[in-house]
């Protein structure tokens, strides 16, 4: 390898603040330093659209600003609570807008990897896998990693 630089790998990995996703970042943070790769913890936000006497309408520009300060605060958490801080420099943090399984379909875009907890927030909770995970293992442009909580 002698003049050789090798590229770093990357791996997304779905962080939504439940339990499931940051053992999901625990997961990615392993196999990233396996793999020399970086880790880009990804958390979508948005704000729900509400129903007035003229159908659907936008929620007022100012829950926009609280809604995605309290999502970045909860990836900021949630990468404290999950990673040693040695190992925190392998991670970057990325906030997008959109429905969790829209953005990280869009962020998996050239990544080796996307790791996804088996469950979020939603649905029913006896389910075996989320809603974002079943699209993204249905839909991810590179293979998709599943972590169970343990």
């Amino acid at each position: 390898m002698s003049g050789e630089s090798r590229e770093r790998g990357r791996i997304v990995v779905g962080v939504d603040g439940s339990e499931s996703s940051e053992e999901a970042l625990r997961w990615a943070v392993r196999q990233a330093e396996l793999t020399d790769s970086t880790v880009d913890a990804v958390t979508a936000w948005e704000y729900p659209p509400l129903y007035g006497s003229i159908g659907w309408i936008d929620a007022p520009q100012e829950l926009a600003s609280d809604m995605k300060a309290a999502a970045s605060q909860a990836l900021d958490h949630a990468v404290k609570e999950a990673v040693a801080p040695e190992q925190q420099a392998r991670i970057h943090s990325v906030l997008a807008y959109g429905t969790p399984a829209a953005v990280l379909l869009d962020q998996a875009r050239g990544a080796d990897l996307l790791v996804v907890g088996s469950r979020g927030h939603g649905g029913f909770a006896g389910a075996l896998l989320g809603s974002v995970g079943q699209h993204c293992t249905q839909h991810a442009p590179c293979p998709v990693v599943v972590v169970r909580r343990q």
